[in-house]
């Protein structure tokens, strides 16, 4: 039988259907929460360096409607754009390196605008970029400036977390600073759900403790259940396709509107199968998913 929850959100989405005029089965492909379901680029990088617009056009046809960016692959920001456009998918997020923000920033955010990006995202810190906590003080310095230009632009920005954020300075810890010292107007989070569980951390604790703050997440499974680390290592054996691997995805979705999530990406750093099959598992068990 229909619990009441199931039954609302069924008719809502059902009533969007028919006003938009589109079919059931692209309805049922937004669970969970009625979130289409997104695919960090980066896990196609090597199929993308050979041939963009064949593999743009299949990650839509597995069903993806939204792409998060970490580069436009060789073309301008509007040809890009196009190439979305008519595989009718959206853009909403991209990553970016410190360096960027430090040379030509404005440059990116136009560029960003033009794709129409609502997330400009630090992807990742340089090993010499997170050498001791002072680093990360002058980081959120650099972070909050980077923030108020990107919000006069009508963009978010976001810090994306991997595991090395969790290693404990004093009685706290690089990521629970951040929190702290990141003004929430000006940047919010994209919280990696692997990295979080592979540190030895609670993604569902962070979401249900800091309302708002994680408009973003990334969906990628852990193999097993390894040691917890603080020490980056992204290598082969330790990723999953979703549904694939030990993160119980249940719990944390259904936390995740408290965190504030507005869109999440799919995304395995690597895969042990062919990448397009590995995201096509992904999906398919995302779109099943009910919360």
């Amino acid at each position: 039988m229909t619990n009441r929850r199931d039954f609302l959100r069924n008719t809502a989405l059902g009533a969007a259907a028919i006003a938009a005029g589109t079919k059931w089965s692209d309805v049922l492909f937004s669970y969970p929460l009625g979130k289409p379901v997104g695919l960090q680029l980066y896990t196609l990088r090597d199929d993308l360096a050979k041939d963009v617009p064949g593999i743009i056009k299949k990650v839509a046809e597995i069903g993806y409607k939204e792409a998060e960016l970490y580069d436009f692959y060789g073309k301008p920001a509007a040809e890009f754009a196009k190439l979305l456009k008519d595989n009718s998918l959206a853009a909403p997020s991209g990553h970016y390196m410190t360096q960027h923000i430090k040379s030509n920033w404005q440059k990116h955010i136009d560029d960003a605008r033009t794709v129409g990006m609502k997330y400009m995202v630090n992807a990742i810190l340089e090993p010499n970029e997170r050498r001791s906590f002072d680093d990360y003080k002058k980081l959120a310095e650099l972070f909050n400036k980077a923030g108020e230009q990107t919000l006069k632009a009508g963009i978010h920005f976001c810090y994306h977390n991997h595991n090395f954020e969790f290693k404990k300075y004093g009685e706290t810890t690089a990521f629970d600073y951040l929190l702290k010292a990141l003004d929430p107007k000006l940047v919010n989070f994209e919280l990696d759900c692997f990295w979080v569980t592979h540190a030895g951390q609670s993604p569902v604790a962070y979401l249900e403790k800091h309302p708002g703050r994680f408009p973003l997440l990334h969906i990628k499974d852990l193999k097993g259940t390894p040691p917890p680390s603080t020490e980056l290592d992204a290598r082969r054996g330790l990723f999953a396709e979703v549904g694939h691997g030990s993160i119980d995805w249940k719990p944390l979705f259904a936390a995740a509107p408290k965190g504030g999530m507005k869109h999440y990406f799919v995304e395995q750093d690597d895969c042990e199968r062919p990448p397009l099959e590995s995201v096509k598992m992904s999906f398919e068990y995302l779109k099943n998913l009910k919360v």
